[in-house]
């Protein structure tokens, strides 16, 4: 490869790379505006959320587009081909997390014929998950371990507050009829932001592939920082 193909390669993964953490900056933007829309009864902020998903897709189509072409022309190795094959698998994660969004704007419109009376809860899972999303996403933009360890860790706070969420609604539910309906909603989406947070896991997850060249996408997150720092039992 000559100087000068290869400044052209360089420069196309660091667009890139500019692509996938804009799309990673609408995803929180659409998460934010969903849960800002429930947290104050905003039904055109909801709207706006399910009409700029396709912004989000569109950004999924022409990153796929960039990486086959990348893999055809280029015929990258090593960590630049770690870097395409981690980028294919984080945009899936991030369209998956815009749906998640729109989903959150479109249980918030049924909110207005079923109005929710108890809101901390998802509010502080919401926050929890936005925290999580930011690591994700910072890990990929400075290839940073910590930061995709700190992101894999949160995970289960995140996971146990869902679970004590999804009993408190449920009290909710068995204490006064009426509230079923708003209390199913409610549980929809604490199960969208909790899935939110997965997928997060997953981009941070692909991070760590990004960088070490290790798979730990099926282990505990201890086992995953043994592996990191190559303290793992043979």
């Amino acid at each position: 490869m000559t100087e000068h193909t290869f400044k052209r390669f360089e420069d196309e993964l660091n667009t890139l790379k500019e692509k996938v953490l804009s799309m990673g900056g609408l995803v929180e933007k659409a998460v934010k505006r969903s849960m800002n829309s429930l947290i104050k009864q905003d039904a055109v902020r909801a709207h706006k959320v399910i009409e700029r998903d396709h912004a989000i897709n569109a950004l999924e189509v022409e990153i796929d587009d960039m990486t086959r072409t990348l893999l055809a022309l280029r015929q990258p190795a090593a960590s630049d081909l770690r870097f395409i094959m981690t980028t294919i698998k984080v945009v899936t994660d991030l369209e998956r997390m815009g749906d998640l969004a729109e989903s959150i704007a479109n249980h918030m419109l049924k909110t207005q014929e079923a109005p929710l009376t108890q809101v901390a809860s998802l509010q502080t899972l919401s926050d929890l998950v936005l925290a999580q999303t930011a690591l994700a996403l910072d890990a990929f933009a400075r290839s940073d371990l910590d930061a995709a360890m700190t992101c894999i860790e949160s995970d289960n706070k995140i996971d146990e507050l869902y679970r004590t969420m999804q009993r408190e609604y449920l009290t909710y539910m068995m204490e006064d009829p009426r509230q079923i309906t708003a209390g199913l909603i409610a549980t929809n989406i604490g199960r969208n932001l909790e899935r939110i947070g997965d997928h997060a896991v997953n981009v941070a997850k692909m991070v760590i592939y990004m960088v070490k060249g290790k798979d730990i996408r099926h282990t505990d997150p201890q086992t995953a920082a043994a592996l990191i720092s190559g303290t793992a039992q043979k």
